[in-house]
C-alpha cells in the first residue's frame, strides 16, 4: 500500500515499503505525505483540497484522505469551513508576528530547560544538527537547511522532556511553516542562521541556562525581524516583541 503513494515511477524497495506499511497506518502514510506537500510548498497556501483529487493522486481511496485533513486540522496546517470545504492555511504576517512572540516565549523557556538536563548524548546530537546545517549553508541548499532547522528545534524540545509542550510547539512551528520558508532564501541569511544555532548550542553544552535561555530568545527575535525583512511595509512590523522580551529578562 505504501508504494501507491510514491509519486515517481520507480518503486522503493520491498523492505523498505513492507516496513512503512507495518509502522504506519494508511491514513497516517497519506497525512505524511499531505503534510510534506504542504510544507513543500506544493501544495500551496489557501488552496482548495478535495477528497477526490488528493485520493486519486496517491492511488488510495477517499475514506484515507478524510481522516488526514482532519490530523492535518489538529496541527494547524489545514482549515475546514463547513459548506465550502478544506483549504492549506495561510497564515498572514502579522498572525506569523503573533506566533513569533509565543515562541519567543517558550523558546527561552526552552534554552534554560535544556541546558540544565540535556545528556552528554543530546547535546552531542544537537552538535551533530549543527554540522548538518553548516554543510547544506555551504551547499545554499535551502530545502536541506529548511528541514533540517525544523529538526534541530524539534530535538531541542523534544530534549525537555515535555509531551505537551512538544505539541504545542510543533503546532505554533507548522503554522510558521506556512510562511517563513522564502526569508532562509535571502542572500546570507543561512550563514547567519547557522551561527546562532551553533552558539545555542555551545551555551547548552556549557550548562549555562540563562545564556541558553537568551541565545534561543535572540535567535527567534532575529528570526522574526528577517520575516519583516522580507515583508517591508506590512502590518505589525513594529519591534513589539524584541522590548517586551528585553524588558521582561
Amino acid at each position: 500500500m505504501a508504494s501507491d503513494l510514491s509519486p515517481a515511477p520507480s518503486r522503493p524497495p520491498v523492505a523498505h515499503t513492507l516496513a512503512l506499511v507495518r509502522s504506519n497506518s494508511l491514513p497516517g502514510l497519506v497525512r505524511q505525505e499531505l503534510e510534506r506537500l504542504i510544507l513543500a510548498g506544493e501544495l500551496a497556501a489557501g488552496a482548495k483540497l478535495t477528497e477526490a483529487a488528493l485520493a486519486a493522486r496517491l492511488g488510495v481511496s477517499r475514506g484515507p484522505v478524510r481522516e488526514a485533513f482532519r490530523a492535518l486540522e489538529e496541527i494547524g496546517l489545514v482549515r475546514v469551513e463547513k459548506n465550502r470545504g478544506v483549504f492549506v492555511r495561510s497564515v498572514s504576517v502579522e498572525e506569523a508576528d503573533q506566533i513569533y512572540e509565543v515562541r519567543a516565549i517558550l523558546d527561552e523557556w526552552i534554552g534554560r530547560r535544556v541546558a540544565q538536563q540535556a545528556t552528554p548524548g543530546q547535546i552531542a546530537e544537537l552538535r551533530a544538527e549543527v554540522e548538518r546545517l553548516e554543510k547544506a549553508a555551504a551547499r545554499n541548499d535551502i530545502d536541506a537547511y529548511y528541514h533540517l532547522n525544523l529538526e534541530f528545534h524539534d530535538r531541542l524540545v523534544e530534549a525537555c522532556g515535555n509531551p505537551k509542550l512538544t505539541a504545542t510547539y510543533r503546532r505554533l512551528v507548522n503554522e510558521l511553516s506556512l510562511f517563513r520558508r522564502e526569508t532562509l532564501g535571502r542572500a546570507g541569511m543561512l550563514a547567519v542562521s547557522t551561527r546562532e544555532h551553533r552558539d545555542i548550542v555551545e551555551r547548552i553544552a556549557a550548562r549555562n541556562p540563562a545564556a541558553a535561555g537568551r541565545a534561543m530568545l535572540e535567535h527567534v527575535l532575529a528570526s522574526r525581524q528577517r520575516m519583516h525583512q522580507s515583508h517591508p511595509g506590512a502590518a505589525g512590523s513594529s519591534p513589539r516583541a524584541s522590548s517586551r522580551a528585553r524588558r521582561s529578562r
